[in-house]
Order: C-alpha cells, then sequence, then structure tokens
C-alpha cells in the first residue's frame, strides 16, 4: 500500500511541475510568437512588424545596397577589377545563371520582403486593425502595400522583360499576394509583366490614400513611406511603363509649375515637402535627411551595417586614406567621357577621386562598416522623370527644359539649356537621360533606363555589347524558384 502511495505522489509531483512549468519561462512581452495571434495582440507588436517590413527591404541583398550595384555596373559605366564573383563581376561579365549568388539571393530576399508584407496584410486584416484601431490600422497596411509594391518593381527589372516590349505580355514574375506560414506546395505560375504592373499600380494607389501625409521626425519622413513617398514612386513606375501622360499626372502633385520646383508649391495639399538641396554632396553626408531625400535606408556603425560585401562605399569608393578599397573604378569610356559633363560640375568636382589613371565614386564614403545610408529614391529623379515625360508627350516643352536646367544648374550653373538648343523633342529627351546618367550614377537607375527604353546595353572594357534581343539581356529566374515551384519556367 506504501508502495502505490509513493509511486501516486511521484506522478502527481510530475504533473504539477508540468501544469507550473509556463511560470518558470513566462513569454517576454516583447517577444513576438507565431501562434494563436501572438503577433497582432498588441499594439508594441503590430508596430514592431511595421519597422521590420522596412528591415526586409535594407537588406544588403537588396534594397540595401546590391540592388543599385547590380543595375549600376550591369550597364557601361563601370570597370570591374577584382574578378570576385561574391561581389558582383558575374553580373559585370553579363555571366549570371539560375544559380549565381546574385541571382538566387536577391530573388529570396525580395520575395521575403513580399511575404513578410503578405503575412502582415493577412494579420491586420483578421485581428490587427482590431487592435490598433481602424486609422492606424489603414495607415500600416498603406506602409506593407508600399513595400510589397516596390518589391515586385525591382523583381521586374532583373527578372522580367521590360513593359516596351510587348506591352506587358512578356512572362513577369510570380504575383504572391497571401502570406506563406507553413510548409506545403505553393507553386505558381509567372504572370505576365502587365499584370504585376497592374498590381503594383494598385497597391500605390490604395496606399496613397490612406498612408500618413508626414511622421513627426524628419527621419521616418525618409525611412518610412508616406503620401508624397508613394507618389514620386508612381512616377517611376509609370516611367519605367512607358506611360507618359500618367507620370505628368503623378508628378504635378508633388512638384510645383516653376522654379525653383518643389512639392510644397504643388497641387498636393500638405505633405512632407520635397525640394533639391542647393550643394548635391550635401544629400550623400550624415544625417542623409535631407529635403531632397525621398526614401532611403538607414544604417548606422555599431548595430545595423549593411555587411561589407553589400554596402555601396565597399563597391565604388577609394580615396588616399584607403587604397585598394573598392570593387569598380569608372569606365574612362563612359559617361565620365563625356564633354559636356564640366570638371567644375559640383558631382564630378565633389562626387569623384581620381587616384592615378583611376577615377572612383564618393557619393558613398563613410568607412568601414560602411554605415552611408542606401538612397532609393531623390527628388532629383522625380523632376527628370516630369521632364521626360513631358519631352515625349509635347516635343520641345518649356516646361521640361526649366526641370532639366533645375537638376543641372543646381551642380553646373554655367550650363543652360534652351529651347533655341533643342531641334527636336527627341534630342530633349536624349539630354534628359545622360542627365539621368551623370545624376544618378552609382544610384541603381542607368540599367532600368536603358532597358525601359529598349537600348542594348553598351560594351564596358572586355565585355561586349548587350543587343535587347540576347537572353543576357535579363536575369534568368532563380535556380531555387525553378526547383521548388514546379509552374515556373525561365521560357
Amino acid at each position: 500500500m506504501k508502495k502505490t502511495y509513493l509511486i501516486i505522489l511521484g506522478l502527481g509531483l510530475i504533473f504539477s511541475s508540468s501544469c507550473k512549468k509556463d511560470l518558470l519561462y513566462p513569454e517576454s512581452e516583447t517577444q513576438v510568437s507565431d501562434q494563436n495571434g501572438q503577433p497582432f495582440s498588441t499594439p508594441a507588436r503590430i508596430q514592431s512588424q511595421v519597422f521590420a517590413l522596412y528591415g526586409s527591404l535594407r537588406s544588403g541583398q537588396f534594397l540595401g545596397g546590391r540592388f543599385q550595384v547590380y543595375n549600376d555596373v550591369k550597364a557601361e559605366n563601370w570597370i570591374n577589377f577584382s574578378n570576385n564573383q561574391i561581389t558582383a563581376s558575374n553580373t559585370w561579365s553579363e555571366n549570371v545563371n539560375t544559380t549565381s549568388d546574385e541571382v538566387q539571393n536577391l530573388w529570396a530576399q525580395a520575395y521575403r520582403a513580399i511575404n513578410d508584407a503578405n503575412l502582415f496584410i493577412d494579420g491586420m486584416q483578421s485581428t490587427g486593425t482590431a487592435v490598433v484601431g481602424d486609422a492606424a490600422g489603414v495607415q500600416y497596411m498603406a506602409e506593407a502595400k508600399f513595400v510589397r509594391a516596390l518589391s515586385y518593381y525591382c523583381l521586374l527589372q532583373m527578372y522580367a522583360r521590360p513593359y516596351a516590349d510587348g506591352n506587358g505580355a512578356k512572362p513577369g514574375v510570380p504575383l504572391r499576394l497571401t502570406g506563406l506560414a507553413s510548409f506545403q506546395d505553393f507553386s505558381i505560375a509567372r504572370s505576365t509583366v502587365a499584370e504585376v504592373y497592374a498590381q503594383i499600380l494598385k497597391d500605390l494607389n490604395e496606399a496613397e490614400t490612406t498612408a500618413p501625409a508626414t511622421y513627426t521626425a524628419q527621419l521616418a519622413n525618409v525611412t518610412r513611406a508616406h503620401r508624397n513617398t508613394i507618389i514620386a514612386l508612381k512616377t517611376r513606375v509609370y516611367l519605367s511603363m512607358g506611360k507618359y501622360a500618367e507620370v505628368i499626372t503623378e508628378a504635378n502633385k508633388i512638384v510645383s509649375p516653376t522654379a525653383p520646383f518643389s512639392s510644397a508649391g504643388g497641387s498636393a495639399t500638405g505633405g512632407v515637402t520635397f525640394a533639391l538641396q542647393p550643394n548635391i554632396v550635401t544629400v550623400f553626408r550624415a544625417p542623409y535627411t535631407t529635403t531632397e531625400s525621398i526614401f532611403s535606408l538607414p544604417f548606422n556603425s555599431t548595430t545595423e551595417t549593411p555587411g561589407g560585401q553589400n554596402a555601396l562605399a565597399y563597391y565604388f569608393y577609394q580615396n588616399a586614406s584607403t587604397p585598394g578599397l573598392s570593387e569598380f573604378y569608372l569606365n574612362p569610356a563612359g559617361v565620365i567621357s563625356d564633354p559636356n559633363w564640366k570638371a567644375t560640375d559640383a558631382r564630378r568636382a565633389g562626387l569623384l577621386f581620381v587616384n592615378g589613371t583611376r577615377t572612383y565614386l564618393s557619393k558613398f564614403s563613410s568607412p568601414n562598416p560602411f554605415p552611408d545610408f542606401a538612397p532609393v529614391m531623390r527628388y532629383s529623379e522625380v523632376l527628370l522623370n516630369l521632364a521626360e515625360a513631358r519631352a515625349r508627350v509635347s516635343g520641345v516643352d518649356p516646361q521640361a527644359i526649366a526641370l532639366l536646367n533645375a537638376v543641372r544648374g543646381r551642380s553646373d550653373a554655367s550650363t543652360v539649356f534652351t529651347v533655341a538648343g533643342f531641334a527636336t523633342g527627341t534630342n530633349l529627351v536624349s539630354a534628359i537621360l545622360q542627365e539621368r546618367n551623370i545624376e544618378f550614377l552609382g544610384e541603381g537607375l542607368r540599367n532600368i533606363d536603358l532597358m525601359r527604353t529598349l537600348q542594348n546595353i553598351p560594351a564596358k572594357g572586355t565585355v561586349p555589347a548587350v543587343p535587347t534581343t540576347d537572353p543576357k539581356y535579363i536575369w534568368p529566374i532563380s535556380g531555387d524558384e525553378l526547383l521548388y515551384n514546379s509552374l515556373v519556367t525561365n521560357n
């Protein structure tokens, strides 16, 4: 009898200990669990997820550095001298394949950002909005839609034919709009380029109506999406689609009709003010939060760095105190050979560094661990987007020339473009495209501009030109996607 009692007592103690085990391991209030709706159980947890959405974009494998690098070095303005396959030499030499690191890693990180946004939108619709209230709920979902739209836009620029090739009829990328939270077969075919752009614009149009007009801190105005950020991105999206009337409509919301151009004088009421900085060098120096900086991804030198082989400075920067740093120098036959880009231009005098026979870019100049913010969009781009759209619609358009002069004149007051200086609208468009080539050097727009206008990728160094019909003109779909998604092909 005594033995039976002891066994029962022992079992009781085990069960009692098991029942009270949760008291020994209380769940942290800051922990985000993936069960029972915990990520959406408190306003603080929901806000943390919003910040995490931008963290997905900020990955060094994506818009924290490598997306800009790939789109710049794929074009003609750079010479690679490291031959390092880890740091974009394959992209520069037009030698990537489905298993190349850059092809797989960028694809994976872009879809990680998309899935994070999808999971967040799903959770907000089911329970999150009830926790934070309708006003905060629609604002947060607007930010998530911005992240999703921007990520899909980036994917199209690398892995799909330009919209101009077939009016968007060519294969785009898989369009996933719900969150993937478990292991199962999620095979899905590629949507067309037009279908993906339609979803991008749907997200941005919806986000524009519910995003905040402004944030309290200027840092947040530069690093989070607000109404004018979304409008600015729409000008880029429409320009990539060749929908120039729509570019004009969107840009007019945040560009005043006359110089000096700013969003404060545009047709949008309220919101964050955008304007060019008097000195372009200021835009690329701390604190990186000027009125020209529409959207940037932030880093610091201690806890949040892009990683040594991801940072923009790692690829492009070199000066007298850091010889040997950088993977690329500027192609002597590229944009720096333009005789109209004068030596006194602030972009040449203040943002380039000559070391012997080589010229390097010093836009991103913070030393290791390279905490420069990664610029995604600046106000000068919106001005040139509008200028190009107006020139394509109206030919030698006076406002287009004024916008071109605003960007050139900020850095080179000695050059003034006039109506009489352009015989045709085509000549004006060419001047605007070259201005973009100079203005956004190292910021990841050059290859995008070549592709959206269906131009060949020019030769550089030992790499021959890539015609628009060459399969190398775009990247192949990631090998991992081809392996696990049975409905996707590279055709």
